[in-house]
């Protein structure tokens, strides 16, 4: 049928993107390069970030400020608010830095990739995904050691108003020490190479990562294919919990 070709050559196919269905957010700095160059980067970001969700009606759920990108979980309250929301906290940032640097041009690697993610199945396994991105880079041994992550918020109990747990996070425990302990235990034993491999390859393609039949539910909504592969083939891994 040259599905296949169509979809990898088109250069601006529109984001799956539905109300209160999570995200998988990946920002890129232009070329690789780095976005954040001082302590007080990190903060503004974030500061930045907190201000548009609120503004945009999107929950942040987990979220990693790398050196050259930056990784978060969001829900959004109604289609394209994730896409206000990365503009705004997009261009505000772009400015102070170009501002406080004295540097011009882009920052960002043009357009965010997204993934929807099955919470049923998928959302704790983003969760541990992206708080664990600084122990796979080899820049700290334990997920506690890198301040600019959300694991200190879901793991430790800190303080962060950025964060909005997600009710499958609420869920792992009625009790919030007993809560955080749990997840804490989760993030421990990390993410095998399959899940990790099926998280980057949905997040790159713009997918929905999930069961068959949570992709049947998006399809059905969207008018679109949504998973990757034969069209009613999903690979044999999303079917998996």
């Amino acid at each position: 049928m040259g599905s296949h070709t169509s979809e990898r050559t088109m250069p601006r196919s529109p984001r799956l993107d539905l109300a209160t269905v999570p995200q998988h957010v990946i920002q890129r700095g232009n070329d690789r390069q780095p976005c954040f160059f001082r302590e007080i980067d990190y903060i503004r970001y974030l500061q930045d970030l907190r201000e548009a969700a609120l503004k945009c009606g999107c929950q942040i759920h987990a979220y990693v400020l790398m050196t050259n990108h930056v990784h978060l979980l969001v829900t959004p309250r109604e289609a394209g608010a994730v896409s206000r929301m990365m503009q705004s906290v997009g261009r505000r940032y772009v400015r102070y830095i170009n501002d406080t640097l004295a540097r011009t041009g882009t920052l960002w690697e043009g357009r965010y990739k997204s993934s929807l993610v099955d919470s049923e199945h998928y959302l704790l396994a983003c969760y541990r995904y992206i708080e664990l991105n600084p122990v796979r880079a080899a820049m700290v041994a334990l997920p506690d050691e890198y301040r600019w992550s959300s694991y200190a918020c879901n793991g430790r109990g800190s303080v962060d108003l950025l964060i909005t747990p997600h009710p499958v996070y609420r869920d792992i425990h009625p009790d919030a020490e007993s809560r955080r302990a749990h997840y804490r235990a989760l993030v421990a034993q990390g993410i095998g190479e399959d899940e990790l491999a099926m998280i980057r390859t949905y997040a790159q393609r713009q997918r929905a990562l999930g069961t068959s039949r949570f992709q049947q539910a998006i399809e059905l909504q969207l008018g679109r294919r949504v998973g990757i592969g034969a069209p009613g083939r999903p690979r044999k891994a999303v079917d998996g919990g």
